[in-house]
């Protein structure tokens, strides 16, 4: 990186010349004004220039204006210096992770028949659990966060979702600002978070396979072996894959005072979100995969998606017994359709990925089709 690049002054104006022509410059504190006539869209411009000022330290936003001086300068765009917190602690971030370590640590206490109404301390008791769910989810969004930085591409840390039980959380994201540099570079973030995302599944579920399995408190082992209502987690091809390899069980039918340790529903939990972050629609990793693997031509495949989610739908609604699954893949089919009118990344370099990373792109398809339930979680009544 030159003494230039790695300035914390903003960007000179002939840095700004392919996508902008600015007329002035005004200064007010540490905000930085460029008044003038874009050259591309005001939303192009945004996506093109946000990379060059990140580097710099700084946030940008376009704003639409009326020149006080009557010059023919309709557009501003505003740099600001980027702000992660009080005292550089990105406070959002923190809230929020420390928010899902509360549920997560509550759904446990579900897994492991923990009494809170005797010792509400005891959620703590739980922790294994919550590390094994959130160490998968945060590899996953840590692999994207590394290589979009990798790429000098702005991204935020991991935002958790706490949701209640019975997992606690509904994963988490991060958000990328700016336009992506090449079809590699969106194909290596995509996948990276997949990736990563599954050989700490992989870890947790093994781990998971061979720790004891726990206690189940007679009253619901009761309920259980009488017919009683309850939720099972159907276990998708590669956690039986893993349990043949260890040698472990995942299911106690024929014993209902034992159950699986919990943390395997920690690499249930991955292997359940690396499918769904899989389907190859909009800005989700398989969106970017597809993408920057087919160029514009990934329109034709993502069409198909939300019908084929549909399709799902309605042939576990015709055909079987498990109704309850319906709602499931209906609203995955409705967010795929909404994602493909929304459109995927567009990098700024169109060329091709090249055949090793089709052929990663291969491998890894093929370990998220082994993720795959059509019926994730069954509802057995008496």
């Amino acid at each position: 990186m030159s003494a230039e690049e790695s300035s914390d002054d903003p960007p000179a104006v002939g840095a700004l010349a392919s996508a902008f022509h600015a007329y002035r410059v005004e200064r007010e504190g540490e905000t930085v004004r460029y008044i003038g006539e874009p050259l591309v869209s005001p939303r192009e411009l945004g996506e093109e220039l946000a990379p060059l000022f990140a580097r710099r330290g700084y946030e940008i936003t376009v704003e639409r204006r009326n020149d006080r001086q009557g010059a023919p300068a309709p557009y501003a765009i505003v740099a600001e210096p980027k702000s992660v917190g009080v005292d550089g602690i990105p406070w959002g971030n923190v809230i929020m992770f420390v928010l899902t370590v509360v549920t997560t640590l509550y759904a446990g206490t579900w897994w492991y028949h923990i009494d809170l109404a005797n010792d509400p301390l005891a959620i703590v008791e739980a922790w294994p659990f919550t590390a094994a769910v959130l160490g998968v989810l945060a590899t996953h969004e840590l692999g994207h966060y590394v290589v979009s930085r990798y790429y000098s591409v702005d991204a935020s840390l991991p935002y958790f979702i706490p949701v209640p039980p019975p997992i606690g959380t509904m994963g988490a994201i991060i958000r990328m600002r700016g336009r992506i540099p090449t079809r590699k570079a969106l194909f290596d973030i995509g996948i990276a978070g997949p990736l990563a995302g599954l050989v700490a599944t992989i870890v947790v579920t093994v781990i998971g396979l061979q720790l004891d399995p726990i206690t189940v408190p007679g009253s619901v082992a009761q309920a259980t072996g009488e017919g009683g209502g309850y939720i099972r987690f159907n276990d998708p091809l590669l956690m039986d894959l893993l349990a043949d390899l260890v040698g472990q069980p995942t299911d106690y039918a024929s014993d209902p005072t034992k159950a699986v340790n919990p943390v395997v529903f920690g690499g249930w939990v991955g292997m359940f979100v690396t499918f769904l972050n899989l389907i190859p629609v909009g800005q989700l990793d398989g969106g970017h995969i597809l993408r920057a693997a087919l160029g514009n031509r990934h329109e034709t495949v993502a069409a198909a998606i939300p019908g084929l989610l549909l399709s799902l739908a309605a042939g576990l609604y015709f055909l079987t017994d498990y109704t309850h699954s319906v709602v499931l893949w209906v609203i995955w089919g409705v967010i795929a359709f909404v994602m493909v009118r929304a459109g995927s990344a567009t990098p700024l370099d169109e060329a091709p990925i090249g055949p090793w990373r089709w052929g990663l792109a291969a491998v890894t398809v093929g370990l998220g089709a082994l993720c795959f339930m059509p019926v994730p979680v069954e509802i057995v009544l008496a």
